[in-house]
């Protein structure tokens, strides 16, 4: 049986380290800003992070382009050249275009090298609830799994990632065309704050509305808490808009005190998905109750 590579792309915002214990390769995607085009590299610092939401603070639109073609050729060339299998997990459809480039691409590569399998699949997720699954594949392809074992074993639990976020300010949400303007500038005048979750078509749904800072760190702990299932068997991933160390820590203690998690694993929210959400957000995933609240309901 070939070797399976687990490939991402930049919105799974997975650390260097997560990157290098399940050996995860990815695709990158790119951030614009003053028209210089940067890759949104995963292995980013806790400065180069600082810097970019830096620039949002200031009142500056960053945006981002979906991964091109040339990139998708060059790793997963890179992959089949040493005669492994690849099964590339993306962003959700709704949120980006890149997972039907790299079915265009597979598919040509495939026909061009006999023989070879390119399995793409729709994590129906962003952030670190994408990259919850690739973590899952890659566990399976280093316990020797193939691809069509892989891809079955991902497809049923898409949904069973859950996604809780709250953000500090609505005006990189209004910049991305997110929110209306009015409802930024009586959000922010009111001190409210949406609970943003990824619903059950793989859209960002605001799920509903907290007022003030503080109640919405405990309401997204509170609904994770009712979510979550077998929580001592898991980790759950707090992800960070370059939030203070004092925010951080006070979020980990609220985690520690409600929810009885194995471990906690704190990381920063990438380029990708910070470019859209803006500086301060706080987002909590793990697996749980299988999401079935829609955008709209």
């Amino acid at each position: 049986m070939k070797q399976v590579q687990i490939i991402t792309d930049s919105c799974s915002d997975l650390t260097a380290e997560l990157l290098e214990k399940y050996r995860i390769d990815y695709v990158a995607m790119n951030t614009v800003y003053n028209g210089e085009t940067s890759r949104a590299r995963l292995e980013w610092t806790r400065e180069e992070a600082h810097a970019l939401y830096e620039i949002m603070r200031a009142g500056n639109r960053v945006t981002t382009t979906q991964v091109p073609v040339e990139e998708f050729n060059t790793v997963f060339r890179k992959y089949l050249d040493q005669g492994c299998d690849i099964v590339y997990i993306g962003c959700c459809i709704k949120q980006s275009g890149s997972i039907n480039t790299g079915h265009v691409v597979a598919e040509k590569l495939m026909e061009e090298i006999p023989g070879s399998t390119i399995i793409c699949i729709d994590s129906m997720n962003s952030c670190i609830g994408e990259g919850l699954l690739v973590i899952e594949a890659a566990k399976m392809a280093l316990d020797g799994k193939s691809a069509e074992e892989i891809r079955d074993a991902i497809l049923p639990i898409r949904k069973t990632v859950n996604e809780f976020c709250t953000v500090h300010s609505l005006d990189s949400l209004r910049r991305a065309g997110r929110v209306k303007a009015t409802s930024a500038f009586f959000g922010n005048l009111m001190g409210v704050k949406p609970i943003i979750i990824c619903d059950a078509d793989g859209y960002q749904a605001s799920f509903k509305k907290v007022k003030g800072r503080q109640n919405s760190m405990k309401e997204i702990v509170k609904l994770m808490k009712e979510a979550i299932k077998d929580p001592e068997s898991q980790t759950l991933y707090f992800g960070h808009a370059d939030c203070s160390d004092e925010e951080i820590a006070q979020m980990e203690e609220l985690i520690r005190a409600e929810i009885p998690v194995k471990d906690i694993y704190t990381t920063l929210i990438g380029p990708i998905i910070g470019a859209s959400i803006g500086p301060d957000a706080l987002v909590l995933y793990a697996f749980g109750e299988e999401v079935t609240y829609r955008l709209g309901d």
